[in-house]
């Protein structure tokens, strides 16, 4: 499938998820530590493997995190050339005074609130989907 590149046609179709559990950052040492827990997302940097995963999970695994989030994904079939889905949405939960993380994978892209924000986090991408 080939993702959509217009930007009011993206957020028109933006279609928030809010997924069930609570989520966080970890990192490990090695890839093979990373696939042994299975999460979420994996991302090697120079310093470690970042991964995402449910904080059940971390908590079994003895991983150290420092923020519990959820995990909202955007239903939408954006093209990963699309040009001003991650500012806008930044922009909106900017002024809700909501944080997040943006994990753009191949499908859809996925964002990494606080987990006591989740429901501002999900009105504000609604009222951004509603134009």
């Amino acid at each position: 499938m080939t993702g959509e590149t217009d930007l009011r046609t993206i957020l028109n179709e933006l279609n928030p998820e809010l997924n069930p559990g609570e989520y966080v950052f970890c990192t490990v040492n090695t890839l093979n530590d990373a696939a042994e827990l299975k999460p979420l997302f994996v991302f090697q940097e120079r310093e470690g493997v970042t991964v995402v995963l449910p904080k059940t999970q971390a908590d079994e695994n003895i991983l150290f995190y420092s923020m519990t989030c959820a995990w909202i994904t955007l239903n939408v079939y954006s093209s990963l050339e699309a040009v001003g889905l991650t500012a806008a949405v930044a922009n909106a939960l900017t002024k809700a005074g909501v944080s997040c993380n943006v994990v753009a994978a191949y499908h859809h892209d996925h964002l990494f609130v606080p987990f006591k924000d989740s429901e501002r986090a999900m009105e504000v991408l609604l009222s951004l989907s509603r134009g």
